[in-house]
């Protein structure tokens, strides 16, 4: 608006301007070498504005003579720098599309027009990748080593095929390299933490993000959860052999990110270990708030080593109640309950689950009966149910179901990649497995019982037929004495030393019944006897 304002008042001033001098015509009178020349003013200034246009217009083609090679030369390198970008666009979209044919075609167009720029050496080195060309492909990202606008791409590209290859060495190698150089590059510093966290040196990975941030690669939020990620691994890592400093790195990390559930419950079990319960008890129930995870739980019911099962249950209901409709917070309590033995509390709490019982919860069902009742029957019949339950959550990286969390996938390696979620896909979990294990105890603790009262039974039979066995050896013992009694009532009291009596069955010749012996049934008895 404002340029149009100004043109108008130039072209109102030129109009003016040629209206005074038409209204004031006046004479010009010019002699020079014997010629006389009379005009108007008007006429004088029309005939230099003329003048002046054909002497810029000769100056002009003789400016555009003199150039006209250089000119030439800029029009046909342009032309050829426009074919070969066109011919780089046509590449990297034949190679996304997957046409290798018209890739190839574009790479050779390409590296005739532009042979020295990155993006040609770029699509040269993807065409080789994609036609599985990777010795070409490597000597390609050689090359752009050479040049620093294409050092960090051939970096880059190098240490893709070293990975591709499996020569994690290598890899981390040219990482490293690119990290040094540029510490702000994402690839490169995440690729570095990765390694190193792979080798638990939590502490260089550390120093890695640290420089990342310093070189503003990363905003404050991410530098934050990365930086809690690895205090916790350093932490869970030092747990068992250098407590003091794990409860350090577990309380840094769980001040940068207070959420993080793996942080919370290593800062739980150290700070609890240590005495410190007030300070343990607040970062689990802040942890468990935001995600009720059941390791939470476990870590506020076992703060206090020693605790009865009764102290445990109390915890447990301050903790769900930071939660208490969530499902979570019911099987904490159950859990906590039955190991009360308050059985009645616990039934009704998964009673309250029974709509769409996961398999912890049939599991849990189980362990109440098995528990509660001794019944052995319907604890195997809630056992069988819980392989055709819902899944419970777990700790899943890329695709993948893991026992416990860990800093870095194990399948690809990247930084804070678990999640705790419902798995798809898969038909039981570690924490399945623990609650199925809690189930297998409750059964073997039944089979205790009744082992203990079949050998209490053995015992009482025992100790009845050896009372029996007693009296029979004391009655024994007693006929004995009455017997060796009888046997000194026998013995002459004058002569003790004399052999006993013999008592001699009745001899044949001894009077019958008739009062008359029987001399022929006596001969040979006296004579056997008696040598008669």
């Amino acid at each position: 608006m404002i340029r149009l304002v100004l043109f108008l008042i130039v072209l109102a001033a030129i109009a003016f301007g040629a209206s005074w001098l038409a209204d004031r015509p006046g004479e010009m009178l010019v002699v020079w070498q014997g010629w006389r020349i009379e005009t108007t003013v008007p006429v004088a200034l029309a005939a230099l504005a003329a003048f002046s246009v054909a002497l810029l217009i000769v100056w002009h083609l003789g400016a555009l003579l003199l150039r006209s090679p250089r000119m030439i030369a800029t029009f046909s390198r342009r032309r050829r720098r426009e074919k070969g970008w066109a011919a780089v666009s046509r590449g990297l979209v034949a190679i996304g599309s997957g046409d290798l044919d018209a890739a190839r075609r574009a790479r050779a167009e390409a590296l005739r027009y532009l042979p020295k720029e990155p993006l040609t050496q770029l699509l040269a080195a993807q065409s080789a990748q994609a036609t599985g060309h990777q010795d070409d492909a490597l000597r390609t990202f050689r090359t752009m080593l050479d040049t620093p606008d294409t050092r960090l791409l051939g970096l880059r590209g190098l240490h893709m095929e070293a990975r591709r290859s499996g020569d994690i060495a290598a890899a981390r190698m040219l990482a490293e390299e690119a990290a040094n150089q540029s510490p702000a590059l994402t690839w490169a510093a995440d690729a570095v933490i990765e390694a190193r966290c792979g080798e638990g040196d939590y502490a260089g990975a550390r120093e890695v993000l640290e420089k990342q941030m310093a070189h503003r690669g990363i905003d404050k939020l991410q530098y934050r959860r990365r930086r809690a990620v690895l205090l916790a691994a350093e932490a869970l890592a030092l747990e068992q052999t250098d407590p003091p400093v794990a409860r350090e790195r577990a309380v840094e990390a769980v001040r940068l990110a207070p959420t993080l559930v793996p942080a919370a419950a290593v800062a739980g079990r150290l700070l609890g270990a240590n005495g410190e319960l007030r300070k343990a008890t607040k970062i689990v129930e802040t942890a468990y708030a935001s995600t009720p995870h059941p390791e939470l739980a476990q870590v506020a019911a076992h703060l206090r080593p020693g605790d009865a099962a009764l102290d445990r249950l109390k915890r447990i209901r301050t903790l769900a109640a930071k939660a208490p409709d969530h499902a979570e917070s019911l099987i904490a309590l159950a859990h906590a309950t039955i190991d009360a033995n308050e059985f009645a509390e616990a039934r009704a709490l998964l009673q309250r689950l029974s709509a769409e019982p996961t398999q912890r919860v049939c599991l849990l069902m189980a362990e109440l009966e098995a528990s509660e009742h001794e019944d052995v029957g319907k604890a195997r019949e809630w056992a069988a149910r819980a392989l055709r339950a819902p899944r419970d959550p777990a700790w899943i990286a890329d695709g993948r179901v893991f026992d416990a969390w860990a800093p870095v996938s194990p399948v690809t390696g990247k930084l804070d990649a678990f999640v705790w979620a419902v798995p798809p896909g898969v038909s039981a979990t570690p924490v399945l497995e623990h609650e199925a294990e809690r189930v297998r105890l409750a059964i073997a603790a039944i089979r205790e019982k009744e082992e203990a009262r079949r050998e209490l039974a053995r015992a009482a039979e025992l100790e009845k037929l050896a009372a029996s066995e007693a009296v029979a050896e004391a009655d024994a013992k007693r006929r004995m004495a009455e017997t060796e009694a009888a046997a000194a009532e026998l013995k002459t009291p004058e002569k003790p030393d004399a052999p006993p009596v013999i008592a001699l069955p009745p001899l044949p010749d001894d009077p019958g019944p008739t009062g008359e012996p029987d001399p022929v049934a006596a001969a040979p008895v006296r004579k056997r006897m008696f040598g008669l």
